[in-house]
């Protein structure tokens, strides 16, 4: 058990990486704060995990939200007494170039940036106590010019540059923050973007591992692995790093 009794937080974790990432780390004996903001996802997330004799709680946010950041540490304190491992996986995706409205870019910054900071803000309050581990998703997005992403890069690779910062400022409180850029990963966004573009699962598969060494996409739990690592003990001499999850296709 690689995370035995700790008290971990996942945002956005009704779906996808965050949901791989919220069964992981309880199947390695965290007990897991379930953040989403959609309830029937995040309340299925925490039925998957009880299902296989482990704990979990949900409480549904809007990290955009100020008062909602605050709630998700809030709700962990009183639910498990206290946060050792954060997960800012809550995302949103733009995926515009300049026909992206301000609303849209507005939205963009207040998820992805604003409303990683703000959870992060108040979770620190209760990790500075005895230390932890914080891990930020980024996307191969934070590094590579891609058509029609503005909003999308832009915000990613801040986040990427907010892992550096709040790791050399929390390194005092023995709290490390690394992130983790994933490629492309087949979730169910991946099955809306197929559908809305009249794709086949092989044929996506196909098309995003041709921009890989390996020659496939990825899978949510491949990424989910790489948190679990740097949220462990294991890394415990890794802060300020992001871990590539992309098969390669960064490396070309």
């Amino acid at each position: 058990m690689r995370v035995q009794n700790k008290v971990a937080i996942v945002t956005g974790a009704g779906s996808g990486i965050g949901r791989a990432t919220a069964e992981l780390l309880a199947e390695e004996g965290a007990r897991v704060v379930v953040a989403d903001i959609d309830p029937k996802g995040g309340n299925d997330t925490v039925e998957a995990i009880r299902a296989k004799g482990n704990m979990a709680h949900f409480v549904q946010a809007d990290i955009s939200k100020e008062a909602d950041a605050k709630k998700i540490s809030d709700e962990a304190v009183k639910a498990y007494g206290g946060i050792d491992i954060l997960v800012n996986n809550a995302a949103t995706f733009v995926l515009k170039g300049f026909e992206a409205t301000v609303e849209e870019w507005q939205h963009s910054l207040g998820v992805n940036v604003i409303g990683t900071a703000m959870v992060t803000k108040y979770a620190v309050e209760h990790m500075k106590k005895k230390g932890g581990s914080i891990v930020i998703l980024g996307s191969i997005s934070s590094f590579l010019a891609q058509p029609d992403f503005f909003a999308y890069s832009a915000t990613k690779a801040a986040m990427v540059q907010l892992c550096r910062n709040m790791a050399m400022d929390l390194g005092p409180y023995k709290i490390r923050v690394n992130a983790v850029c994933p490629g492309s990963i087949i979730t169910a966004a991946s099955y809306r973007h197929m559908e809305k573009v009249g794709m086949t699962l092989e044929q996506f598969d196909a098309q995003e591992g041709a921009k890989t060494f390996v020659g496939r996409a990825g899978k949510p739990r491949e990424v989910a692995y790489a948190i679990l690592f740097l949220a462990s003990d294991e890394a415990s001499y890794i802060t300020g790093a992001h871990l590539m999850v992309d098969g390669g296709y960064s490396a070309q």
